[in-house]
Parts: C-alpha cells; sequence; structure tokens
C-alpha cells in the first residue's frame, strides 16, 4: 500500500530521481553554468548603429508649373502609400548602393580586408609571376564585404508611419557610424538622380568651381599688393599721415617764425655790436638787454645783467673822478682801465651770444629741413598708398561683380530647385534622425545571458538525470523486485552501509531520500 501511494505520487517520484542522480545532475549544471558565465566574455561586442528616415507627403500642383506660388486651394498632397514605403526601402538596401557606399568607404582606407600568411606568400606572388590582375581579387573581395554588410543591414518601415528605420550591426561602432551616414548620402544622391531630369547642379558646381578658383586669385593679388605697400588698411593709413602732416607742418610753420625772428634779432645784434666797437670807451649805450619772454614769463641774461650794470656804474664812477682829479692822474687811468676791461668782457660775452644766436639759427634750419624731408616721406607714401588704393578698388570691383554673378547662379539654381519641388521632381525623403555612436554593446547582454544560461543549464542537468533514470534498468529498492518479478525480498544486503542512519522527521528531505530504501 505504502509502494502504491509511492508510485502515485508525482512529487515523490520527481525527488527521488532528483536524490538519486544528484552527482551527476550537479556536474551537468556546473558545467553548463560555467558556460553561461564565460559566454558573456568570449562572445564579441557588436553594436546597433540606427538612423531613421521620413518619406514625406508629395505635391501634385494643379496649376502652371511655371508659377512660383503655392496655391493651397489647388494644389494636392499625397501621402506616401505602403508601395512607396516599400519602393524607397529597396533603394536603401539596394545592393548597387551598398557597394558603392562600400568602394568609397574603401578609397578613404576603411573596411580594408586582411591579407593572409598564404595570400601575401604564395598567392600573391603567383598572381604576380603570372601577370593576373589584382582587380578581379578586389571587386571580390567588394562583393563579399557587400554581402556582408547586406547581412548586418536591417532596413524596414515602421508600421502604421512614414519612417523608414536602419539598423547596422557592427563590432566597431565609429566605423559603423560612417558608413550608416554615408549611406544615407549616398541614398539621398541617388534617389535624386532617379527623380529628376534637368537639375543645373553640374553646371552649378562648375561655376561654384569657377568663382571660388577666381576669388582665391583676387585674394592673393590683393595681399600681394598689401605686403608690396607693407599696409594692412591704406585707408586708415592715410588718414594717419594727412594727420602727420598737418601737425609736421604746424611745427615748421612755428620754427620758421621762429627762425626769421631770431635772424632778425641776430642782424640787430651784430649792428649794435659793430656801433659798439666803435664807441667812445666812456659811453655805454648797448640798445639789448637780452630778455627772452617764453609762456608769458621774463627770462633774462644774468650775466649779461651784471656786467652791464657794472659798466654803467664804472662810467658815473669815472665821471663823477673826472670833475676832482685830472685826466692825467692815477685814478683816472686806473678807472679808466677798469671800463676798458669791464667793456672788452661785455663785448666779448655780447659776441659769445651772438654766436649762440648763430648755432641755434643752424639747429632751427636742420630742424626746418628735417620736417621739410619728413613731410615730403609723409607725402610720397601717401601717394603710394593712394595708388595702391585705386588698385585696391579695381580689385574690390572686381570682386562684388565675382560675388553679383555667383548669386546671379545661385539664385538661378534656386529658382531651378524651387521649380523642381513644384513639380514634384525632388526628393520628398528626409533624414529624420542621423546615427549616434551608442554608449553600450547591443550584444552580449550579461544580465540577460546569465540568468538564462543558469536555468537553461538547470534544466538540461534535470533532463539528463531524468534520462539516465529512464534508461538505468537496475534494482534500486526492493519494492521494484516485487513489482517487477512478482517474488518476495527476504533479505537485502547493502555491503557499503556501515551503520543505520539517525532516525529522521517523517516528509523532511532526508526522509524522502531514505524512502526508496525502505
Amino acid at each position: 500500500m505504502n509502494a502504491i501511494a509511492r508510485s502515485e505520487n508525482p512529487l515523490h517520484e520527481f525527488l527521488r530521481i532528483l536524490f538519486a542522480n544528484l552527482p551527476l545532475i550537479r556536474r551537468v549544471f556546473l558545467v553548463f553554468a560555467a558556460i553561461a558565465l564565460l559566454l558573456p566574455l568570449l562572445m564579441q561586442k557588436v553594436y546597433d548603429i540606427e538612423a531613421e528616415v521620413m518619406v514625406q507627403s508629395k505635391k501634385v500642383a494643379q496649376t502652371d508649373p511655371a508659377n512660383a506660388g503655392l496655391h493651397q486651394d489647388t494644389d494636392k498632397f499625397l501621402p506616401p502609400t505602403l508601395a512607396d514605403m516599400e519602393t524607397e526601402s529597396s533603394i536603401l538596401r539596394s545592393p548597387e548602393l551598398v557597394r558603392g557606399t562600400l568602394a568609397k568607404l574603401r578609397e578613404q582606407g576603411h573596411f580594408q580586408p586582411e591579407k593572409s600568411l598564404l595570400s601575401s606568400n604564395l598567392i600573391d606572388p603567383l598572381r604576380n609571376l603570372f601577370g593576373s590582375e589584382e582587380t578581379v581579387a578586389r571587386d571580390r573581395a567588394l562583393d563579399l564585404l557587400t554581402l556582408q554588410v547586406l547581412e548586418d543591414l536591417k532596413i524596414s518601415p515602421l508600421p502604421g508611419s512614414n519612417v523608414i528605420s536602419v539598423v547596422y550591426r557592427s563590432a566597431d561602432p565609429q566605423l559603423g557610424m560612417l558608413f550608416v551616414n554615408q549611406l544615407l548620402d549616398d541614398y539621398l544622391r541617388q534617389r535624386h538622380e532617379l527623380h529628376s531630369n534637368d537639375l543645373p547642379e553640374d553646371f552649378y558646381e562648375q561655376k561654384k568651381a569657377q568663382y571660388q578658383e577666381r576669388l582665391k586669385a583676387l585674394e592673393t593679388r590683393r595681399l600681394k599688393l598689401l605686403e608690396e605697400i607693407r599696409a594692412a588698411n591704406p585707408q586708415e593709413e592715410i588718414t594717419f599721415r594727412l594727420n602727420a602732416i598737418n601737425q609736421e607742418e604746424q611745427a615748421l610753420n612755428q620754427h620758421r617764425d621762429r627762425q626769421l625772428e631770431n635772424q632778425r634779432w641776430l642782424e640787430h645784434l651784430k649792428q649794435a655790436l659793430d656801433a659798439a666797437q666803435k664807441a667812445k670807451v666812456t659811453s655805454h649805450s648797448f640798445p639789448y638787454t637780452f630778455t627772452r619772454i617764453v609762456d608769458n614769463v621774463a627770462l633774462e641774461d644774468r650775466e649779461i645783467r651784471q656786467l652791464s650794470s657794472r659798466l654803467i656804474e664804472q662810467i658815473s664812477q669815472y665821471g663823477f673822478d673826472s670833475e676832482i682829479y685830472q685826466q692825467n692822474s692815477v685814478p683816472m687811468k686806473t678807472a679808466l682801465a677798469q671800463i676798458q676791461r669791464t667793456r672788452q668782457q661785455f663785448l666779448q660775452l655780447v659776441g659769445s651770444r651772438i654766436r649762440e644766436r648763430e648755432k641755434e639759427l643752424e639747429v632751427l634750419a636742420g630742424v626746418i629741413a628735417q620736417k621739410k624731408e619728413r613731410i615730403d616721406e609723409y607725402k610720397k607714401r601717401i601717394r603710394e598708398l593712394q595708388d595702391a588704393q585705386s588698385s585696391l578698388r579695381q580689385l574690390d570691383t572686381e570682386t562684388e561683380a565675382l560675388h553679383q554673378a555667383f548669386f546671379t547662379y545661385t539664385q538661378r539654381y534656386e529658382e531651378s530647385r524651387s521649380r523642381s519641388l513644384l513639380d514634384g521632381g525632388l526628393s520628398n525623403a528626409r533624414i529624420l534622425s542621423r546615427p549616434l555612436e551608442p554608449s553600450e554593446a547591443s550584444s552580449p547582454k550579461p544580465l540577460l545571458i546569465i540568468p538564462l544560461g543558469l536555468l537553461t543549464a538547470l534544466l538540461l542537468a534535470l533532463a539528463v538525470g531524468y534520462i539516465r533514470e529512464l534508461f538505468d534498468h537496475r534494482f534500486k529498492y526492493p519494492t521494484q523486485i516485487t513489482q517487477q518479478l512478482g517474488l518476495p525480498v527476504l533479505m537485502t544486503i547493502n555491503a557499503e552501509q556501515e551503520a543505520l542512519p539517525p532516525p529522521t522527521r517523517a516528509r523532511s528531505l532526508p526522509w524522502i531520500r531514505q524512502q526508496p530504501n525502505d
């Protein structure tokens, strides 16, 4: 009755098989758990580069295409259909587009295939020996790379929207972003060529290149001209030079006036000196006091004044003594000798002052000549700058004319683009979002792989234990003999059991493990 109850209890049967094959289940679980833990470390990291393309509504004009205006009452807008979305997706995933994008990137040095030792040491020398071309190998490598990229590239319209999702799985996020960006640019260019017929883009690009070349030549001539005249802004320098000439001319006029004034005073001094030298010894009437007025301040020659005062006193004293003494007396001769010495000193000092005035006139003449020379240099520099400014005006006129011409071409190009937009000739697709560099890898995901790996390891371990139990036909407890053979069990021999196990509580795990041996 107890054996029948145990066989009808699924939990008891499950636990019996679990504990009977526990070592094997434990070993299998540990092996697969170790594999699940090592799998995220061994797997290569893969990044998802995502971008989105939006397909806009198409406008169908109901008026004359020559009219540039948009009439809301007459023009109609057609939303993109499912066929339009599939067409755009087909253009995006076309092998020709992907191949052209990869070819451009390979020319830039990306997606270069790594040659093996066999290819570099054996195949390439043989190919060079027999004269076979390498273009076939490169094209084949590009084809294989295109197929590989197409497998990693997933392009599909988002359900219920006019947005196409572009997802590219790559081990290098920066290279993946470069590929997706180049693919989107090539896609817009290709569908632009597919939808447009008479777009003057080549003509515009040609004119743009000519404009840039001509503008560069004009700027080079302008810089060369400015370097030759050693000026950055001729107009400002001309203004500065004119102000300098004005200041120099004012100073020059002041020096000329001063020179004329000093020259006249010098002539007067020379005449007075000649008259004083010819006059009598006892007469003193010098008509100049050597007094100057500078900034309303009178400056006197102190030495001239002292000698003049002494000479006047001596002559006065000589006049007084002449009334007392005779002319041939010793006091009169002594006074006359003093008057002669003082008069000679006075005349020598006046001559020295006259020579100083002459030197001052020479200095003034040199300063005047220097200022004239400086003014001439300023005028020469101004003439040079004016000539250069004339050339610069011509260059500015040519540059302005070049800008106007290029503006005209640009305006015509934009008008053509607007007309093509009104005609529905240009692309109505727009890049909704450019790819961004992912911050973390999309695969492998340790937080997902490890729990699922442990759960899978547990289930596989249990499955292995049940499979072993299923194919194990040995008798493990006495009741199996009675059930399978119908024979009574007289005695059980267990050589490995040294002592009876301690009594266990009913319905516990040790009790359940001991039940098959009862």
